[in-house]
């Protein structure tokens, strides 16, 4: 449903700049937003016929950069490596954050629209979300920005009124079934 919203919001094009993807832990909220960004990176801006899923080949340029985490135009946003301490931060710090905003002021490859996965939101301290903000209240053109998150209710609600929800539901026992 979530991928179904989505499709239709592009395919209409009023692709919001913000997106939420929220719901329990290990629905696919993560899956969902890489799945999104490749989708967004591979596709043309003008393809002309309306998308009917976020399918890409895996063997797309796009898939293999993507997978390999050397795509120019994915700048993902999560704790980082504490190279002093030897283990991750304790959440996604403002130096984060300003590493994405000099990000944006590169160019991009061949001048399409660039992603943002912050994977996850509620890993945001304090600083780093009202930096965050203003990015979403200020979005730099051709940028799209999924945020992930389990609990959107700790978010800023500021945050959470600048994004487009997209809710991921748990799968049902009977689907399940099906697929198995």
């Amino acid at each position: 449903q979530a991928e179904t919203t989505f499709l239709q919001a592009y395919n209409s094009g009023r692709l919001h700049h913000g997106w939420l993807i929220t719901g329990a832990r290990g629905v696919g909220k993560a899956t969902l937003a890489w799945r999104i960004a490749r989708f967004l990176l591979a596709t043309p801006e003008n393809a002309g016929e309306a998308p009917q899923t976020l399918d890409i080949a895996p063997d797309h340029p796009v898939a293999r950069r993507m997978a390999a985490l050397s795509e120019p135009r994915l700048f993902l946003l999560r704790t980082s490596w504490d190279a002093n301490k030897k283990r991750f931060k304790t959440g996604i710090t403002i130096d984060e954050i300003r590493k994405l905003k000099s990000s944006f002021n590169l160019s991009a490859a061949d001048g399409g629209r660039r992603v943002v996965i912050v994977d996850c939101a509620d890993d945001l301290n304090p600083n780093a979300a009202n930096a965050l903000l203003k990015l979403l209240e200020e979005p730099p053109r051709d940028v799209v920005l999924l945020l992930v998150c389990h609990q959107p209710s700790r978010l800023l609600a500021t945050i959470r009124s600048r994004c487009t929800a997209l809710r991921c539901a748990a799968v049902q026992p009977a689907d399940i079934g099906q697929a198995l």
